[in-house]
């Protein structure tokens, strides 16, 4: 697990644009099993591809006109009982941060995966998001 202090501005960064952090899980039951409505999921990460690719990502893909109604982070490596409730929603994706997941009335409908982020351009990454964003929201 990493220190909170080490991973603050990270999560604000998401926190600055909108985002909810979720840190249990009945935080995160309170708001995936609703049916209805849609929800951004962000699984942080400390790791590179979180803060050049997946976090600028998920923030211009927001400024769309057509976005989520809900937008929501969790942390991986400091909100465990969280992270590990969002992933149960992510079958049969495997565990993977960072990454990011749109629900449409309780359904996954759209999810990215690190393999999805690594290595990618921000835009390219906030892209996919935006063409999810447009059909789903």
């Amino acid at each position: 697990m990493y220190p909170v202090h080490l991973t603050r501005p990270m999560a604000q960064e998401l926190e600055n644009e909108g985002f909810t952090s979720l840190t249990t899980a009945e935080e995160v039951a309170n708001i995936l099993d609703k049916k209805e409505g849609t929800v951004f999921v962000v699984i942080n990460s400390v790791c590179g591809c979180a803060a050049s690719n997946a976090r600028p990502a998920a923030i211009a893909a927001t400024k769309n006109e057509k976005h989520p109604d809900h937008l929501i982070t969790v942390f991986a490596g400091v909100d465990k009982e969280a992270v590990d409730k969002v992933r149960t929603y992510l079958f049969p994706y495997l565990p993977s941060s960072p990454s990011m997941a749109v629900f449409k009335n309780g359904q996954l409908v759209q999810m990215l995966e690190r393999a999805d982020i690594e290595g990618k351009p921000a835009q390219m990454v906030a892209n996919k998001l935006i063409v999810a964003f447009e059909e789903y929201c």
